[in-house]
């Protein structure tokens, strides 16, 4: 059980799951799912609770149980105790301060890189603003090399995505070149399909590969969704 008090009320969330789910930004898709906070005051008194969470209560407590997920079980055995020497007595609250500190640099985020649980990154982001991501990100350097370079110091990469309702192709050229034009793409290129269609899908597939071919584009390229992608090229 969890509990903090706002503005005179108690507010109490019976899991941590609950908890978790109740300091999220609201999001329709939580809302159809029926797990979404009631109310804007709801949300903070679960981001305050959240906030007093220890990260060591986390770590102990999966919110998908290590018998029933394979995933789990990978994460929880590979877990570096030695670098979450460093993180575990802090609470959520003091993780989000703790990364954005100045004095915790590149070094010291990938001591830990290997500590942290899929749902403590998810915890201490319920925490952030979108300027406290960027800043946290910002500290990690990654860099990736394909066709092309990405992950550079003041570099920004684009994933260029073009789509339409109905797979018209010249809908999805025409976005295609458009974005091109604005220096988009140089991440990744690829197509999010409406159609499950296996014909329609190779059709796209061979009409992306010909823009490509045809004006030598040396992106990555993802042509859409993995489950498709193989019986279309077929």
């Amino acid at each position: 059980m969890y509990k903090t008090t706002l503005s005179g009320q108690v507010w109490r969330f019976d899991s941590l799951k609950t908890l978790m789910a109740k300091a999220s930004p609201a999001r329709s898709g939580d809302a159809l799912a029926g797990v979404i906070a009631g109310s804007a005051e709801e949300r903070m008194a679960a981001k305050m609770a959240l906030a007093e969470v220890p990260l060591t209560e986390i770590l102990d407590n999966p919110l998908i149980p290590y018998e029933q997920d394979e995933v789990t079980r990978l994460i929880l055995d590979t877990h570096d105790a030695r670098g979450f020497a460093a993180i575990r007595h802090l609470t959520v609250g003091d993780f989000r301060d703790w990364l954005l500190d100045d004095a915790t640099d590149e070094a010291a985020l990938r001591q830990v890189a290997r500590a942290i649980t899929p749902e403590m990154a998810a915890a201490v982001s319920k925490l952030m603003r979108n300027q406290d991501l960027i800043l946290a990100a910002s500290k990690c350097r990654v860099v990736t090399r394909f066709r092309n370079t990405i992950g550079l110091p003041g570099r920004l990469s684009v994933r260029l995505q073009p789509n339409h309702p109905t797979d018209d192709m010249k809908g999805i050229a025409a976005s295609m070149l458009d974005g091109l034009l604005y220096g988009a793409g140089d991440a990744v290129i690829g197509i999010n399909p409406a159609s499950d269609s296996l014909p329609v899908l190779a059709q796209l597939n061979h009409m992306l590969d010909d823009i490509i071919q045809r004006f030598a584009i040396p992106h990555p390229v993802v042509h859409f969704d993995p489950r498709h992608q193989h019986p279309a090229a077929d």
